[in-house]
């Protein structure tokens, strides 16, 4: 992580967006296919078939385009942020601590969404969101949202734990053991706003409001919290394989994930489940951004139009464990079944608090910590500072 420090502090001093985020010229229409696109997507984003037959989304778009798929995975939204600023890539899966970065960074070209047949089919609450569209100026596509869920091993836990304080804070679980050891954390820096939407509802009064926008008292807290979880946790996850072996293999119990990790546990029947604890979750709205040096803008947008079809929204959505941007998809989708988005949250929208890029400049009280010190930060906190 400290191989991004340089390039999230410098993207993220230019967080101000007074006019500032000025819009690129937009592509007019859609030519011929260049033959290519390349994707940055986070694990288990673009499925060809590959590790499931029955999940294939890419396949049938490069028959009908001619553009092949080209992926490289990211682990965490600075990696990210990262592979943008050394170029080569037309689009990126980002989520909304890296999106804002990227429009600041000049790194992602504004999104034409009437060459975007299917806009019109995108959950409204998903249209505008603040953390893709600046100045009403859209760059992006939304793609799939999700909870930050809270994983957890049920031959120790015969009920649900209520609380994220079984990842924060120092005691035995049900089978009479320590936790010290045997949970884990996130390792992007985006973490702090899970240890402050814990202490909004166990330390009122420091008058938290919003956990991206957070003072100097605020951010204090939160980053001793963090201290303490330093002394609990086994293991900082980035890498969503070698979180699920360590849940099957490493004696690892509980720990924030996704629930792309909660559903290939499943599958391979092991004891696992998952929650959102009485303290509510962060979460996640992903968005198809374009480089603004895209090489392929024309299969680019092909690609962002395929992606917002009803049979790929809910083909994603049960192979990942998220919601579609499109309401369509909840309804007449073999894989996702018409339970699946309910089962996946789609009505909690409003109680999932979204990453978001912090800036110093916040909406709540004016000034808060801007993001470049979240970064600094946590590195020290991982280190044990």
């Amino acid at each position: 992580m400290k191989s991004f420090l340089k390039t999230c502090t410098a993207l993220t001093m230019a967080l101000s967006f007074s006019g500032q985020a000025m819009a690129q010229e937009m592509l007019k229409e859609i030519g011929k296919g260049e033959g290519q696109v390349n994707i940055i997507a986070w694990p288990g984003y673009i499925e060809r078939g590959e590790t499931d037959k029955a999940y294939d989304w890419v396949s049938d778009f490069e028959k009908s385009s001619g553009c092949k798929v080209n992926v490289k995975t990211a682990a965490t939204s600075d990696e990210m942020v990262a592979l943008m600023n050394e170029g080569g890539f037309d689009l990126v899966t980002a989520s909304g601590d890296a999106s804002l970065r990227l429009v600041a960074g000049k790194r992602v070209q504004p999104v034409n969404v009437d060459l975007i047949k299917s806009w019109g089919t995108v959950d409204e609450r998903l249209q505008n969101a603040p953390w893709f569209t600046v100045d009403k100026v859209h760059y992006g596509v939304p793609y799939q949202w999700g909870p930050n869920v809270l994983m957890y091993n049920t031959d120790v836990f015969k009920e649900a734990p209520k609380s994220w304080n079984v990842v924060f804070e120092a005691m035995d679980f049900p089978d009479g053991k320590p936790n010290k050891g045997r949970v884990q954390a996130y390792d992007g820096p985006i973490h702090i706003a899970d240890a402050a939407n814990y202490l909004m509802a166990h330390k009122p009064d420091l008058g938290i409001k919003d956990p991206y926008e957070l003072n100097e008292d605020q951010y204090k807290a939160a980053l001793d919290l963090l201290r303490v979880q330093r002394t609990l946790a086994g293991r900082y996850w980035h890498d969503a394989m070698i979180q699920i072996d360590d849940f099957k293999n490493e004696g690892v119990v509980a720990s924030g994930s996704w629930p792309f990790q909660v559903n290939l546990l499943k599958a391979e029947k092991q004891p696992i489940a998952s929650t959102i604890p009485e303290e509510g979750a962060t979460g996640w709205a992903d968005t198809t951004m374009l480089h603004v040096d895209a090489a392929n803008p024309n299969c680019a947008y092909m690609w962002m139009e395929h992606s917002l079809s009803p049979k790929v929204q809910g083909d994603l959505a049960a192979w990942f464990g998220s919601n579609p941007a499109v309401p369509a998809a909840c309804k007449g989708n073999e894989l996702l079944t018409d339970e699946g988005c309910k089962t996946n949250g789609f009505e909690d929208f409003a109680k999932i608090k979204f990453w978001k890029t912090p800036v110093a400049k916040c909406g709540s009280q004016g000034e808060c910590v801007p993001y470049y010190r979240w970064v600094s930060d946590y590195i020290g906190v991982i280190g044990g500072r």
